[in-house]
């Protein structure tokens, strides 16, 4: 299963940007994202940046992605 996640662009070299995942810094490539700027939520599959979401959004999808981890924890 492949999972596409919100992730806010903290800094931008080039191409290549770093992204904040819930408190985690990976890599991704913004070829495919026109006007990318430090600050804007993107959706990241597979290292690379394939939208822009608006911060009510990305912040309502990661809240929703929590709950459902937390929910699936629990029944272990």
């Amino acid at each position: 299963m492949c999972l596409a996640v919100p992730s806010k662009i903290i800094e931008i070299n080039d191409f290549m940007a770093k992204v904040d995942v819930g408190g985690v810094v990976r890599d991704a490539s913004i070829m495919l994202i026109d006007n990318a700027k430090v600050g804007d939520y993107v959706i990241v599959h597979a290292g690379f940046a394939i939208n822009k979401l608006d911060e009510k959004a990305a912040l309502q999808t990661i809240e929703d992605m929590r709950k459902i981890l937390a929910a699936d924890a629990g029944h272990d």
